[in-house]
């Protein structure tokens, strides 16, 4: 038996649960074959309804919600929030340039709080437990939002949040290549992530010890999970990843992969939820 201070508890999460039925199918086989205890639910996206009613058929998976505030729809008509989105509803695509305009323009900040409490409000009308809240391209630790979301944390049911730290030193120990991607978004989301650690522990939001995915860059494919895996630090983390049939099919091969299956139980790494921290 592993000693309490070598435990390694891990929550594998699948994020844009709901943008469409390719997603959503992925998300229920990694979470019934394979490895996935939880899923961030878009409750704009187009597979929402579909999202939802696999997730209560499915109630040992924890859903959270996919806060998204760039590259989506709006839950509110954009006569509402006319800053924030175009003519259709949508946001932009441009998360850097969004990301600005959300510092630097003032007159957003109300928007923004009432596009994200429509958006916990259409989470609450599923019925569907609140595992966790992150953010489409972790913008919930903008300084802006994750703001309004601390403000509002009691009022929206915020009890566990990503907070997302990918050790890089561990990361370029085990892979190679996109280096410039990967320096910057390390340093970006350390820097940002340190300034939010203290808020949360004030408030007694619950969050893991470090969050791995981030610096993958959608390449969370079975050579990583597998070499991942042995260096898993002791203490809680998580794996995040985008599964599905299409567009990320390597990332469902990884999640439901029997080697990766069979290393989780070699390694004795228990397979958690953000309710369960």
């Amino acid at each position: 038996m592993a000693s309490p201070e070598a435990l390694r508890r891990l929550i594998v999460n699948a994020d844009d649960f709901g943008r469409s039925r390719s997603i959503n199918t992925s998300v229920v086989r990694a979470h019934r074959e394979g490895i996935l205890t939880t899923a961030s639910l878009m409750v704009n996206g187009e597979a929402c309804d579909e999202a939802v009613l696999l997730a209560r058929e499915n109630p040992r998976l924890g859903v959270g919600l996919h806060l998204t505030l760039v590259m989506g729809q709006a839950a509110l008509p954009p006569s509402e929030i006319p800053g924030l989105v175009n003519a259709r509803g949508e946001f932009s695509d441009n998360a850097v340039a969004s990301g600005f305009r959300y510092f630097a323009y003032g007159e957003l900040r109300d928007q923004l709080r009432r596009e994200i409490a429509a958006q916990f409000g259409k989470f609450r009308a599923t019925g569907l437990p609140l595992d966790h809240v992150n953010g489409h391209l972790n913008l919930h630790l903008h300084p802006t939002i994750f703001g309004l979301l601390m403000e509002h944390a009691q009022q929206w049911g915020v009890r566990h949040l990503r907070l997302t730290r990918d050790p890089f030193w561990l990361n370029a120990r085990l892979i190679r290549g996109e280096w410039l991607y990967r320096v910057s978004h390390a340093i970006i989301f350390n820097l940002i992530s340190w300034r939010a650690r203290g808020e949360l522990r004030r408030r007694g939001i619950r969050h893991t010890a470090r969050v791995f995915g981030l610096l993958q860059n959608a390449r969370v494919d079975e050579g990583f999970v597998t070499q991942l895996l042995p260096h898993l630090p002791a203490g809680d983390s998580e794996l995040y990843s985008h599964p599905s049939l299409d567009e990320f099919k390597s990332e469902l091969d990884a999640l439901i992969s029997p080697r990766v299956k069979a290393f989780v139980a070699e390694q004795r790494i228990q397979l958690i939820r953000y309710q369960d921290l």
